[in-house]
């Protein structure tokens, strides 16, 4: 059990991880590891994950990973004598199915940059505003003129530097995970099957006093007595719409609800599933969603004490059909916006991504994980991505967006496009 092999404050993580049974000697759970000795492994199966900046306040940071903040540090130039992380042999994967998707990214990061909040913002990583827009607007037209993903990348490698991410050991080894929109059945109003609310943002929450009313107090109170903004029929799910900060719902009458994030008490995001393996309930190995999910189907009687053990609480707004936002304030789009810290990495920016993706055999129907090397554009954050060693993709919206982003948890790398000067 995990819980026998705690991480003590102030003990090195090389020495810990040499304390591990061998199945668990993995690098990645240097990752996994924060401040004050639990473990953060949420992210590996989706659930701290949010559509952001749900909880961009959380202070979820392994020793390595808090170290990395230094923003000079995090991404580096590419030496002209290195190896050419480009590989000729994979191009970009999607390119020839979804180069609209691709060109609506890039638009939605140049609306972006010529905001004041991106001005704030940069520059970073001796990266300008002004270069980045330049480099997005060549970055669309190349898009827009290759015939084919090779062309793509020939002309990217002549006219791009490239920027690595010194990941989360120095060494460049990015950690990935997927998140998604999720689809519900909801109801506007509280009948015999609906019961679960999510709640508007209330009016004078400005005002509230620091800290804010726990989960636990919250629910339990009528402090938020008529702002309900839609009734869910499962608690978990309700739960886990808080955990991706926006959902599309079902209306009984056919139509279609859809929320965002409206803001979020000052209270910490604590994992479910960690608690659950922290107490024996489950072994870390076997925890993903479905079967966090399947956990509470069989167990309804726990709900109430793990959900709570979660203080923070987030509020919504109702959207008008808009598509999932991420932190930069537009919508983010299905596996070409990628979530990362954005204290360190240009946020808007043209990323490079290797790693693995889930894709449906043919033949049988299930997922299975491929290598992929594609151009992403840098949209979003989390609670959860903290740190030049993590990256969120946005598998898009649904069942099998869920299926596919669930199934990514592997390791890879992640380099900056940036226009040579």
């Amino acid at each position: 059990m995990i819980g026998s092999h705690r991480f003590r404050k102030g003990q090195d993580p090389s020495t810990y991880k040499r304390s591990l049974p061998k199945n668990l000697r993995s690098t990645s759970w240097q990752s996994f590891l924060y401040r004050g000795g639990d473990v953060i492994f949420a992210t590996w199966v989706g659930l701290i994950c949010a559509v952001p900046p749900c909880y961009m306040q959380t202070d979820f940071q392994s020793p390595v990973e808090a170290a990395e903040l230094k923003l000079a540090q995090a991404v580096v130039p590419i030496p002209p004598h290195a190896v050419n992380p480009l590989n000729p042999d994979v191009p970009d994967d999607l390119l020839e199915s979804d180069r609209p998707n691709l060109l609506q990214a890039i638009d939605h990061s140049i609306q972006y940059i010529r905001t004041p909040s991106a001005a704030s913002r940069y520059p970073i990583a001796g990266i300008s505003r002004d270069l980045m827009e330049r480099s997005l607007l060549r970055f669309r037209r190349l898009v827009q003129v290759s015939r084919t993903a090779k062309d793509l990348q020939q002309a990217v490698n002549r006219e791009f530097d490239l920027y690595r991410s010194v990941g989360r050991d120095g060494t460049g080894a990015v950690q990935f995970t997927g998140y998604y929109e999720p689809v519900y059945k909801a109801s506007r109003t509280r009948t015999g099957e609906f019961q679960y609310p999510l709640y508007r943002l209330p009016a004078d929450f400005n005002q509230w006093r620091s800290p804010h009313p726990t989960r636990a107090m919250l629910e339990g109170s009528k402090q938020l007595a008529g702002l309900e903004i839609a009734w869910l029929s499962d608690r978990f799910q309700a739960f886990l719409v808080h955990v991706q900060g926006s959902a599309r719902f079902e209306l009984p009458d056919g139509n279609l609800l859809t929320v965002g994030y409206a803001g979020k008490t000052d209270q910490p995001y604590r994992s479910v599933g960690a608690e659950l393996v922290r107490d024996g309930k489950m072994r870390l190995e076997d925890v993903t969603l479905q079967t966090l999910i399947e956990y509470f189907k069989k167990n309804p009687q726990d709900l109430n004490t793990y959900l709570n053990r979660n203080p923070s609480f987030v509020f919504f707004r109702e959207t008008n059909g808009r598509p999932a936002t991420g932190s930069i304030g537009l919508p983010v789009s299905a596996e070409r916006s990628i979530a990362t810290d954005k204290k360190i990495f240009p946020s808007g920016g043209i990323a490079l991504i290797r790693t693995e993706i889930p894709f449906e055999n043919p033949t049988t129907g299930k997922l299975e994980l491929h290598q992929v090397q594609r151009f992403v554009l840098d949209q979003d954050t989390g609670g959860a991505i903290k740190g030049a060693g993590r990256v969120d993709i946005f598998m898009g919206t649904g069942d099998r967006a869920k299926q596919r982003a669930g199934l990514i948890k592997g390791d890879g790398e992640l380099y900056y496009l940036v226009l040579k000067k």
